[in-house]
């Protein structure tokens, strides 16, 4: 790939708003040849969704996440996608990834509480036929997302003392 366009890439990936002259300005193309190189990277599917991270705390959502671990058997003459097609297609779920280790795929699921992510794996996920076992962990606390930090350090404030 040619070193411009992964430029372009890593530059969107940081910042998806950025526009096709500010990303001019930062490497040696016309504005117009960065909006052509970015069309191309959407037609071919390298560009797969521009996206917005928020952050649900400061809004006031409580979103409850959970993340699921699946031990899988697979079909004949299946592999683990047929297994991945089916559970991306639920609206809880966020994310889906093959794992290596003891566990086969990984689940991001969202929810309103700890029960709606629980009953949406006990009967949605642990009833399918090909799922041996879950594995599920809550998400207590989110520092980053997508390489985006969503809560600054805090600082300790000390006390004035006197005497």
């Amino acid at each position: 790939m040619d070193e411009k366009v992964r430029h372009i890439l890593e530059i969107l990936e940081n910042d998806a708003r950025a526009t096709p002259e500010e990303i001019a300005s930062l490497i040696d193309m016309s504005a117009q040849e960065v909006s052509q190189e970015i069309a191309k990277l959407e037609e071919t599917g390298i560009i797969r969704h521009y996206k917005t991270i928020v952050d649900w705390d400061l809004v006031g959502e409580n979103y409850v996440y959970a993340v699921i671990e699946l031990k899988v058997t697979l079909e004949r003459n299946q592999g683990y996608q047929a297994i991945a097609e089916r559970i991306y297609k639920f609206p809880e779920v966020r994310s889906v990834r093959l794992l290596s280790g003891n566990y086969d795929i990984s689940l991001t699921v969202r929810g309103k509480s700890m029960k709606d992510v629980a009953f949406f794996v006990a009967e949605k996920i642990a009833t399918l036929d090909q799922v041996q076992s879950t594995s599920t962990h809550f998400v207590l606390k989110t520092y980053k997302e997508d390489g985006v930090i969503l809560h600054e350090p805090e600082t300790i404030k000390k006390l004035p003392v006197s005497f």
